[in-house]
């Protein structure tokens, strides 16, 4: 069940980013063993849908008890992940020297905003503090204007959780051949840098003006963006190449003029002001009446709760129900080892008589 089944990995609980990593890897078929602190956490949510798939532990990890089971946990297991400021586990005598010692092949991922090291790496933070030092957020929002919030997506989930997941798999494909674990230092600052690439290449390649909302993929071209609609609801428009541009130009009626126009960046704001207007001509039904399955580069603007309602989404079975709440489907998919959800959200302890009896059977 899933590619990585017969994978142990082992989940020291923070918030947010690891619990997502946590869940990719037990969508994927891997035990995931989240360690939990005893006691009622004030900011838990109700349905926490990262903690689906897992087996839970409830140890004290300051106590000596906790520490020799923690430790006959990471025994057995191929890889284990914290998200805590730097030091921490080391206070707790379970850093990854003392873990080495009892399985010198598990590999060690830490996931922080700042990285392990430098100047900042005890200081607090979040998403948006560590997107801002990557440079990510400073290309976010419309010209003349401040940089927008946006969910925090980039630094935490993409930049943390999913290169946290991505090193870890890489740590434990090299510690099959060389037998030996090593520690994975997932920075979210780094990560969303990465995820920058692209923007960086098309600095370097002078085609990108160093301010907002005037380029090409930030909202500054015409061509790809968001507009209103006559019903008071949203498409989203990404034309970006001319032969698609032409499918959305034959299909509203609109003249030639906007090719010869289309990737002239001293056309696009009079460009975007008209095809705002234009937008607003016809609903959205109408909209997808006529752009919908074409080339035209054009999809709905849907609230995600209403997303597993859309025909494309409910054709691939992107989404699944698991104890009555609507979520998503593990991802990706695969040809042969299909993943799947193995149950809901593991409940704080759930395991933990049943984990520890199976130390006593070791």
């Amino acid at each position: 069940m899933g590619p990585l089944a017969g994978y142990r990995i082992i989940e020291v609980v923070g918030i947010g980013p690891g619990p997502f990593a946590g869940m990719m890897f037990a969508d994927m078929g891997a035990e995931v063993i989240a360690v939990d602190r005893p006691g009622s956490g004030g900011a838990e949510l109700k349905v926490d849908i990262n903690r689906r798939g897992k087996r839970s532990i409830e140890l004290d990890l300051k106590s000596d008890d906790g520490k020799a089971a923690f430790l006959k946990l990471c025994q057995t297991a191929d890889a284990l992940f914290e998200g805590y400021r730097p030091g921490v586990m080391e206070k707790l005598d379970l850093g990854p020297d003392v873990v080495a010692a009892v399985n010198p092949q598990l590999v060690y991922g830490r996931m922080t905003g700042w990285g392990q090291s430098g100047p900042l790496a005890q200081t607090a933070g979040h998403d948006i503090n560590y997107i801002a030092l990557s440079g990510a957020l400073h290309a976010m929002g419309p010209a003349g204007a401040p940089p927008v919030a946006p969910l925090n997506l980039v630094g935490d989930y993409g930049g943390g959780g999913m290169m946290l997941a991505f090193g870890l798999v890489c740590a434990l494909l090299e510690a099959q051949k060389s037998g030996k674990g090593q520690v994975v230092d997932v920075s979210m600052v780094e990560g969303s840098s990465a995820l920058m690439s692209i923007f960086h290449s098309l600095m370097a390649s002078h085609r990108w003006a160093p301010m907002r909302g005037v380029n090409l993929l930030d909202g500054g071209a015409h061509f790809y963006g968001t507009f209103e609609t006559k019903d008071g609801e949203y498409v989203a428009f990404g034309a970006i190449e001319p032969q698609f541009m032409q499918v959305f130009i034959d299909k509203a009626g609109l003249d030639e003029s906007w090719m010869q126009k289309h990737l002239n960046p001293g056309e696009w704001a009079a460009l975007k002001t008209e095809l705002t207007g234009i937008f607003k001509s016809k609903s959205l039904a109408e909209w997808q009446d006529l752009l919908g399955g074409t080339d035209a580069c054009f999809a709905p603007v849907i609230p995600f709760w209403e997303a597993h309602q859309h025909p494309h989404n409910q054709a691939r079975n992107s989404f699944i129900e698991v104890d009555g709440v609507t979520q998503p489907a593990p991802t990706p998919k695969f040809s042969r080892t299909a993943p799947e959800v193995r149950h809901g959200p593991a409940q704080k302890g759930a395991d933990t008589d049943a984990i520890l009896a199976e130390f006593d059977k070791d």
